[in-house]
């Protein structure tokens, strides 16, 4: 299931709508595979049903989202948080309880520019032969950090020092896997950052890693 919601940036950024047609599509490729999609975030029907989550959208947290996804985790349900999906607001400490790092909005470091991700678990699957990540993006950092164990699969190096911008964590029986990286639309388009998010939705859904190969290519392009 794609989630998405208003846009609130300008042209090529934070642009959820083109996002939930394209990655929509892009998906409906794959064979013996039904893709849902919801605004904000998914009913209680659809959660009942969904078996992987992807949520690109100005992120936000309350108690009954934390109510539900922890049901939805419970049951071995995998997730997606891509770039400002990461925003908890002032629940952002609850937050990041579910998905390890979480962001309380105006609190955090940014930045906009060319982002050279360093490969910090090389071992795991979803980095499988991938030795560095090469973006035109945005990181952040000064984020929430939990309890909750994470897995970090990529840092950059920000303000002095390396900062998660690609991990994964386990709440209860579910998965995640969380990417800072996702600021702006030609992201998504790059193969390696489209390969290592298929491969993320295949992990958290317990798939074979290569379930999703044959997206890859399918209207990718280098990065600007």
């Amino acid at each position: 299931m794609v989630v998405a919601g208003p846009k609130d940036h300008g042209p090529n950024e934070h642009d959820y709508p083109a996002w939930l047609i394209q990655w929509g599509q892009l998906l409906t490729a794959s064979e013996n595979l039904s893709v849902d999609v919801a605004w904000e975030f998914p009913s209680p029907e659809q959660l009942a049903h969904a078996d992987v989550l992807l949520f690109f959208q100005k992120g936000d947290w309350n108690r009954q989202r934390a109510e539900a996804m922890d049901s939805y985790f419970q049951g071995g349900g995998g997730a997606l948080y891509l770039h400002w999906a990461v925003n908890g607001n002032d629940s952002a400490n609850d937050f990041a309880k579910r998905i390890g790092i979480a962001s309380s909005a105006g609190r955090i470091g940014f930045r906009h520019g060319p982002l050279s991700l360093r490969i910090d678990n090389g071992k795991h699957p979803i980095l499988r032969n991938i030795e560095r990540l090469e973006l035109l993006d945005e990181s952040y950092w000064l984020l929430v950090k939990s309890d909750l164990p994470v897995d970090i699969l990529a840092s950059s190096e920000e303000s002095g020092g390396f900062h998660p911008q690609l991990w994964t964590a386990e709440p209860g029986n579910g998965r995640v896997l969380v990417s800072i990286p996702g600021h702006y639309s030609w992201t998504f388009d790059d193969p390696i950052f489209r390969t290592i998010l298929l491969r993320g939705i295949a992990w958290v859904s317990r798939e074979p890693i290569d379930r999703f190969n044959d997206l890859v290519p399918l209207g990718a392009r280098m990065t600007k």
